[in-house]
Protein backbone atom coordinates (compact mmCIF):
# COMPACT_ATOMS: atom_id res chain seq x y z
CA UNK A 1 0.00 0.00 0.00
CA UNK A 2 1.38 3.39 -0.94
CA UNK A 3 0.97 6.46 1.17
CA UNK A 4 -0.48 9.53 -0.46
CA UNK A 5 1.59 12.72 0.03
CA UNK A 6 -1.33 14.34 1.91
CA UNK A 7 -1.22 11.54 4.51
CA UNK A 8 2.42 12.20 5.31
CA UNK A 9 3.48 14.66 8.00
CA UNK A 10 4.83 17.91 6.56
CA UNK A 11 8.57 18.18 6.29
CA UNK A 12 10.39 20.94 8.13
CA UNK A 13 10.40 23.22 5.10
CA UNK A 14 6.65 22.74 4.60
CA UNK A 15 5.63 23.51 8.20
CA UNK A 16 4.06 26.89 8.81
CA UNK A 17 6.44 29.36 10.38
CA UNK A 18 5.22 31.72 13.11
CA UNK A 19 4.52 35.27 12.05
CA UNK A 20 7.64 37.29 12.73
CA UNK A 21 7.24 41.07 12.60
CA UNK A 22 9.38 42.88 10.09
CA UNK A 23 11.99 45.29 11.49
CA UNK A 24 9.71 48.25 10.72
CA UNK A 25 6.94 46.65 12.86
CA UNK A 26 9.24 46.01 15.82
CA UNK A 27 8.84 48.45 18.71
CA UNK A 28 11.66 50.84 19.49
CA UNK A 29 13.68 49.80 22.51
CA UNK A 30 15.25 52.20 24.99
CA UNK A 31 17.17 51.34 28.10
CA UNK A 32 15.56 53.00 31.11
CA UNK A 33 18.89 54.66 31.96
CA UNK A 34 18.53 56.61 28.71
CA UNK A 35 15.17 57.91 29.88
CA UNK A 36 15.87 58.58 33.55
CA UNK A 37 19.49 59.77 33.36
CA UNK A 38 20.10 59.14 37.07
CA UNK A 39 16.73 60.54 38.22
CA UNK A 40 13.81 58.61 39.71
CA UNK A 41 11.04 60.40 37.77
CA UNK A 42 10.53 61.88 34.34
CA UNK A 43 7.64 63.78 32.83
CA UNK A 44 6.32 62.72 29.45
CA UNK A 45 4.21 65.00 27.29
CA UNK A 46 1.82 63.15 25.02
CA UNK A 47 -0.37 65.45 23.01
CA UNK A 48 -2.08 67.79 25.48
CA UNK A 49 -1.49 65.42 28.41
CA UNK A 50 1.42 65.20 30.84
CA UNK A 51 2.38 61.89 32.45
CA UNK A 52 4.89 60.99 35.16
CA UNK A 53 7.01 57.88 34.85
CA UNK A 54 8.74 56.86 38.04
CA UNK A 55 10.92 54.08 39.40
CA UNK A 56 9.65 52.51 42.64
CA UNK A 57 11.81 51.35 45.53
CA UNK A 58 11.36 47.80 44.14
CA UNK A 59 12.81 49.00 40.79
CA UNK A 60 9.48 48.79 38.97
CA UNK A 61 8.05 51.43 36.65
CA UNK A 62 4.78 53.28 37.27
CA UNK A 63 3.19 55.63 34.74
CA UNK A 64 0.59 58.07 36.10
CA UNK A 65 -1.44 60.82 34.52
Amino acid sequence: MTTEPNDMPPSLHEQALPDVPSPSEMPSRLDSTQIFRGKKTVEIEHGEQRYTLRVTKDNKLILTK
